[in-house]
């Protein structure tokens, strides 16, 4: 019975060093920082989806706007959103690419919205239109911040998950590579839409006359 004991409080005072010294605890505070990073990415980009509504509303105040390019920002911000982005997402790699395919598009479909602006002066002079824009620009740029320090703690565990002997801890307790942002998606989606309050260039026909 002495001996058990001693070899209990051995054992409880063990376990603690092997899990350290086998990256356990390294797991548990860069899988809290995944999820702290994917929370910080989600509240940005349901604060863009917040502002489309807005802008929609005042693109449509231009009765001869191109509705095939306001229609696309609409479904493009339903389908966006009707994406339950849990927080087991960020460990299913095949939903963490269709939410990330979603969100490219709607990003797309944004710069593709504000291009288009640019032919209409006076949607172009409206104030409350203009506010909206430089709304949507922060929030774009508070999109890439977020999503560029998500990048670097999935990196930060997942070099964990797969050096040795962590990798062994990652198999024992089930901690997985998680999925990332790709490098082909990135590019795309990085850039935020262009806002831009300069008057556009005259055509070339005219400015030779």
């Amino acid at each position: 019975m002495h001996i058990h004991r001693r070899f209990a409080w051995l054992l409880a005072l063990l376990t603690p060093l092997l899990l350290g010294g086998c990256g356990y605890n390294d797991f548990q505070r860069l899988d809290e920082q995944v999820k702290a990073a994917w929370s910080e990415v989600l509240n940005q980009y349901q604060r863009r989806a917040d502002l489309i509504p807005n802008i929609v509303s005042t693109v449509k105040g231009e009765a001869s706007f191109e509705q095939d390019t306001l229609t696309k920002v609409i479904e493009a911000r339903a389908k966006a959103t009707s994406i339950q982005a849990t927080p087991e997402l960020i460990n299913n790699p095949e939903a963490f690419q269709k939410f990330q395919a979603a969100q490219g598009e709607l990003g797309s479909a944004l710069s593709r919205l504000m291009v288009t602006v640019e032919r209409y002066p006076e949607l172009k002079a409206n104030a409350a239109f203009q506010d909206l824009r430089v709304q949507l620009e922060g929030t774009e740029n508070r999109i890439t911040v977020a999503r560029n320090r998500y990048i670097k703690a999935v990196n930060d565990f997942n070099v964990l998950a797969r050096s040795f002997p962590t990798n062994l801890t990652a198999m024992i307790f089930s901690y997985p590579v998680k999925p990332n942002f790709t490098v082909q998606n990135e590019a795309a989606i990085s850039a935020p839409p262009t806002v831009s309050f300069d008057k556009p260039a005259a055509p070339a026909a005219a400015a030779s006359k």
